[in-house]
């Protein structure tokens, strides 16, 4: 497994960030358990939660697998950098949800306990709250991680300028402020080039890729579909129509390259600017064994322009829209 710095942070992270959105509602405890131990195994030692994974579908709170898979001690915890959210409303009760300063306590409070740890590595705004002032924010971060609770703050789903609004509220308080993002970003979905990947870049702030291969529309699809069809798979039939034309360019470039196609998508992001982890999230181990060979594909220049013709991206604003 290769490492890099969350950000500008000292902070080293494994290049493939484990998500855990399906431990629990998909794949039960066991082989949840079983997946992070072979995580480990691989050398990744990044994992991303979020206080509502889990609870959403009515299942197990995926932050009590965790917790549990804590418990079970061997340096587990230790090991782990380990990732959550807060933001979005556990219930309709007035304050419970969003950033207030309340909400934020009373959220990192129950996360330390479903997880069973006294501190959270990198405690994750869910989405921006645009009825909460950054001071109120950063303060109720700020006594967090005074108190050790927490010890390096992200977002996800900013936009570019709510990164710099961020940041200067901090910088004006003496404070990190955010380390990381948390931004769709795949071949099929790469608008955040415009301005998020720019203002990261200047903020020091490292980006850590959801959906990296768009609910399996990058990992081979049209092979698949041509072997026995899509039964059982989250497939966006919209986007796969769509796309068609340039999955089936994509898919046979891969071929030619030696690669499987979701190992490439994956290797790609790992190329791109700012980008620290892209997060994956196999339901299985042997899924896990399979999707870690990515990390020793290498994609030359010229390889990449292919890719960038079959899937063109976007140039920095304001050049992309504008001289």
């Amino acid at each position: 497994m290769k490492y890099k710095h969350l950000g500008r942070s000292g902070l080293q992270v494994s290049r493939l960030c484990l998500g855990t959105l399906a431990f629990g509602p998909e794949a039960d405890e066991p082989e949840a358990h079983a997946i992070m131990d072979r995580a480990l195994e691989h050398g990744i030692n990044f994992m991303d939660t979020s206080n509502v994974y889990g609870w959403q579908s009515g299942k197990d709170w995926t932050e009590n697998v965790i917790g549990r898979w804590f418990a079970k001690g061997g340096e587990r915890r230790e090991r782990t950098v380990i990732a959550t959210k807060v933001y979005q409303p556990l219930s309709d009760w007035p304050n419970d949800g969003h950033l207030s300063a309340r909400h934020i306590r009373q959220a990192c409070d129950a996360s330390l306990r479903r997880l069973q740890t006294d501190y959270i590595d990198l405690y994750q705004m869910h989405h921006v709250d645009r009825n909460t002032p950054w001071d109120e924010i950063w303060e109720a971060m700020e006594v967090l991680r005074a108190q050790g609770k927490i010890l390096y703050t992200g977002s996800s789903n900013f936009a570019g300028w709510h990164i710099a609004q961020a940041q200067e509220a901090a910088r004006s308080r003496h404070f990190l402020g955010l380390m990381s993002e948390q931004s769709k970003y795949n071949l099929v979905t790469r608008d955040v080039e415009r301005e998020v990947l720019p203002a990261a870049i200047q903020y020091g702030v490292g980006i850590i890729p959801w959906s990296p291969l768009q609910r399996g529309l990058l990992g081979g699809i049209i092979a698949r579909e041509a072997e026995g069809g899509l039964q059982g798979h989250r497939v966006d039939t919209a986007f796969l129509e769509r796309f068609r034309p340039q999955l089936i360019r994509y898919e046979r470039l891969c071929a030619e390259f030696g690669a499987h196609p979701a190992h490439v998508a994956l290797a790609w992001l790992l190329s791109r600017p700012a980008v620290t982890a892209p997060i994956i999230g196999p339901v299985t181990v042997e899924q896990l064994d399979d999707i870690v060979g990515c990390i020793d594909v290498h994609l030359d220049e010229h390889m990449l322009a292919q890719i960038d013709e079959i899937f063109p991206g976007y140039k920095e604003a304001p050049e992309d829209y504008a001289w």
